[in-house]
């Protein structure tokens, strides 16, 4: 066994909703500790997963190994390559995908702090130092001035968050044109696009435009989020031609079940129902900062589907909202919470329970 497997945690799932419910004898629990979406998914997408369960039987032909219809889809919106995207079950394994192939023991990898653990644990499995350069503390947006004075000649990946997990801070893509600029160019830079669906503030707000211009990045988006397919597990990353192919040569060749394949295809010809979710996104989120300024309350401008802020005993408060059906996700650093940004009635009601807090505290 790796020694490096020893040393690290495990990864604990969150309590189910079902024992939750159970546990305060409520009738429903609403799960907004993980950014999903909570408004589905297209209503194309079942209709289509049924027909073609009725189409292929019961799953005894592999799925298209290449995933090439949709493939071919997302290659020409984006207007890549169709080679230069390699699928993962999820990010997730992309994420490890990417550590495995390009990094070796001793090499050096940079990631915010905080930001999405995946990307430091599976550097840590391979062997890899992780180097954390904190956020702007004012705005939570990577520090790209920080992550450059951190470049050492041990450096071979960069990863950003964009925007950023848990923060739900954004980088523009002329801040990213400039700072890849100035990054040595055998150093990967990795922009993790999860939820750039959601950004309202920057149009285009993808980075996907610098895969033109430089070599060393690399795209990653995914279904998990606006598209609201967590439960089928699509990822994908692009990147250049020669690091398509190192990818390639060690993915799993059919990580993408056909059912998942179909879902993805038809979620993402449903463009209209992504831009109503991310306009009941918007909406929904600019009455949470509202609420959080008039209160008083620090949080990180978000350009995402959750909104992260700081209060005196948040864990006190996480279980408050808990008992009443609310649940959140803890564990950032002490007093920071993440609410994902849920249905217009459970943000208000999650916003009754927190007025009542904040009062009880100052009083």
């Amino acid at each position: 066994m790796k020694e490096t497997i020893k040393k690290l945690a495990s990864y604990v799932p969150p309590t189910p909703t079902e024992t939750i419910a159970k546990r305060y004898g409520l009738s429903r629990v609403a799960k907004l500790s993980a950014n999903e979406n909570p408004y589905g998914t297209s209503p194309k997408v079942a209709a289509a997963v049924i027909e073609a369960v009725k189409q292929f039987g019961v799953g005894n032909w592999y799925p298209d190994g290449n995933a090439t219809s949709l493939r071919e889809m997302i290659a020409q919106k984006l207007d890549v390559k169709a080679a230069n995207i390699v699928f993962g079950c999820g990010l997730d394994e992309i994420i490890s995908l990417v550590s495995r192939v390009f990094l070796e023991k001793d090499d050096e990898v940079l990631v915010a702090e905080p930001t999405f653990s995946e990307y430091g644990l599976n550097a840590q499995i391979e062997g890899a130092t992780v180097k954390s350069v904190p956020v702007d503390a004012r705005t939570g947006a990577n520090d790209l001035n920080g992550f450059l004075k951190n470049i050492t000649l041990s450096t071979k990946l960069i990863w950003l968050c964009n925007p950023n997990n848990p923060t739900g801070a954004y980088n523009d893509p002329n801040a990213l044109r400039d700072f890849v600029a100035k990054v040595p160019k055998d150093i990967l830079v990795l922009i993790d696009e999860a939820y750039i669906d959601f950004v309202r503030s920057t149009q285009p707000a993808s980075a996907v435009m610098l895969l033109k211009e430089f070599d060393n990045v690399a795209i990653l988006r995914t279904f998990s989020k606006i598209y609201g397919l967590a439960g089928y597990r699509v990822g994908y990353i692009i990147m250049d031609d020669q690091r398509a192919r190192y990818l390639q040569t060690a993915r799993l060749p059919y990580n993408l079940n056909t059912l998942s394949q179909v879902a993805a295809e038809t979620a993402f010809e449903d463009q209209q129902f992504v831009a109503e979710v991310a306009a009941k996104n918007a909406r929904e989120r600019d009455k949470w900062e509202a609420f959080l300024k008039q209160h008083q309350v620090f949080y990180y401008p978000s350009q995402a589907n959750f909104i992260f802020f700081k209060v005196a005993d948040a864990d006190q408060l996480a279980a408050r909202f808990l008992k009443k059906g609310y649940q959140v996700r803890t564990g950032f650093g002490k007093d920071w919470l993440r609410v994902t940004i849920g249905l217009p009635e459970d943000n208000f009601g999650m916003q009754q329970i927190m007025a009542d807090y904040l009062n009880n505290n100052i009083n």
